[in-house]
């Protein structure tokens, strides 16, 4: 009996840790080698990776190389042969899942504090991995694991060490020609981060590529897991302070923001005005559609976008002659949605950009790419090309803490009832019904996974609209 309740317990504590698509905790305390060795084991037998090439990779947090070698140790024991690639972003790991075709772990916690470490684990082929595609069934093993023990395959994993960063450059280059752009010069905000690594490989010379017509300015790119700049999360506004300020003293064309792992990006411009995802999605997939009907004129594009981005995006893609693909939000959920639609490129507004050349993966540095080269292509400054793609005014992400979600949902339906259409893909889309020349409007409200709160996104023709819908919207959520 004890023994049953003994793994009741250690599964209790996998929870706390294993997340929707990776896994995630505080160090030390509910994130141990032990843990991380269990998960190792598990991870192998899970995707059947016995016998073949495991990829292992960690981003610059302290505890990172630390709980790699944990991972290895499992992984080996139960017959994974585990090619650490050391250092790296969180998309050179897909990069390596995608051309070694093998299953990845890579050690980040994103964006998140120093305290906070964690796993992003791919299938080969950077096939995400997430609670309803493996990642319940690691969990599960992990704990079984972690109390009887980790019983080691008849045949052992080797290990090799094997450094991807030129061959992670040189494919990027590949696939976005920035040779010809006319000379910019741009400000990079590593905040710390894997940036510091990526952005000088892939737009620099240190992997040994040609010069670029690119100066960069470098913001916070040593490698620091303690953050001692800000915070790597460009997503709060907070932390793009020294970015704008940098690009208007340096009279820089533009700025780029990347997160902990490198794998967002976001953009600020001229003026030092924060540039939309949305927008970015835009133009990145007016390049992608070009590209794909270069390749083939008479192929049906599919470009996808989620339910928050601005509707200048399906507008952009419909225009181009493509079609707009509306899905929830969350990357995994994202990823598998581009393999199934065959999408050529796939935007969030939380500034992941997924791209069928890059086994439908998200790549910010990618997305920076694409959009440095179409803006090194035309004469305008960043302003200018950015307000071609933000027509519409948006209300950003606000976040309430709300006891009773079920409650605020009824209050919301009850108020716009008559006034609009209901679309429940992901929480709420609300959309207005408007007659002759009144400005378009609609919100979309969800729920968090981990937290009583709820995430309203407002979008409309004009800007008394929009503040006129949120101010409603927001007063019925608090109730």
């Amino acid at each position: 009996m004890s023994n049953s309740s003994d793994l009741d317990q250690i599964r209790a504590s996998l929870d706390k840790v294993v997340k929707t698509y990776d896994v995630r905790g505080l160090v030390g305390e509910n994130l141990t080698e032990e843990i991380v060795a269990a998960i190792g084991a598990a991870f192998v037998d899970e995707v059947g990776a016995a016998g073949k090439d495991v990829v292992v990779g960690h981003d610059m947090r302290d505890s990172s190389p630390t709980f790699a070698a944990a991972f290895a140790r499992g992984a080996q024991a139960r017959g994974g042969n585990v090619v650490s690639i050391g250092l790296c972003s969180t998309d050179e790991s897909y990069y390596a899942s995608g051309a070694m075709q093998a299953d990845a772990a890579m050690f980040t916690a994103s964006h998140n504090p120093a305290t906070y470490n964690g796993i992003k684990m791919s299938r080969a082929g950077a096939q995400g991995l997430s609670l309803d595609t493996g990642l319940a069934a690691v969990r599960d093993r992990a704990a079984v694991y972690l109390h009887d023990g980790i019983d080691a395959a008849a045949e052992t994993g080797g290990y090799r060490e094997q450094d991807v960063l030129a061959d992670y450059a040189a494919y990027l280059r590949s696939l976005v020609d920035l040779s010809a752009i006319r000379p910019i010069t741009i400000v990079v905000d590593a905040g710390n981060g894997m940036g510091g690594l990526t952005v000088p490989a892939v737009l620099g010379e240190a992997a040994g590529l040609p010069a670029l017509p690119i100066t960069i300015i470098p913001l916070y790119f040593e490698l620091d897991g303690t953050f001692p700049n800000h915070e790597a999360n460009p997503l709060d506004p907070k932390n793009i302070v020294d970015l704008q300020r940098a690009v208007v003293e340096h009279g820089a064309d533009l700025g780029l923001a990347f997160d902990g792992d490198a794998d967002r990006c976001f953009v600020v411009d001229e003026q030092g005005g924060a540039v939309t995802p949305s927008a970015v999605a835009a133009i990145v997939a007016l390049r992608e559609i070009a590209s794909a009907k270069a390749s083939d004129p008479d192929a049906e594009i599919t470009i996808i976008h989620n339910l928050i981005t601005s509707n200048i995006v399906p507008e952009t893609i419909e225009a181009a002659g493509a079609v707009p693909l509306r899905t929830r939000v969350g990357h995994s959920l994202i990823k598998d949605a581009m393999r199934e639609s065959g999408a050529v490129f796939g935007g969030e507004h939380s500034a992941h950009y997924y791209f069928r050349d890059f086994w439908s993966a998200d790549n910010g540095m990618l997305a920076a790419m694409h959009l440095l080269a179409e803006f090194g292509t035309q004469e305008r400054p960043l302003s200018a090309l950015s307000a071609e793609f933000t027509p519409y005014p948006m209300s950003g992400e606000i976040n309430s803490t709300v006891a009773d979600v079920p409650a605020a949902f009824t209050r919301i339906v009850e108020a716009f009832s008559g006034r609009a259409e209901f679309d429940e893909l992901d929480g709420l889309t609300v959309t207005g019904v408007v007659a002759g020349d009144e400005p378009f409007w609609w919100f979309s409200v969800r729920s968090s996974n981990t937290e009583p709160l709820l995430r309203l996104n407002v979008e409309a023709g004009d800007r008394p609209t929009m503040e006129r819908i949120r101010d409603e919207v927001l007063a019925l959520i608090l109730g």
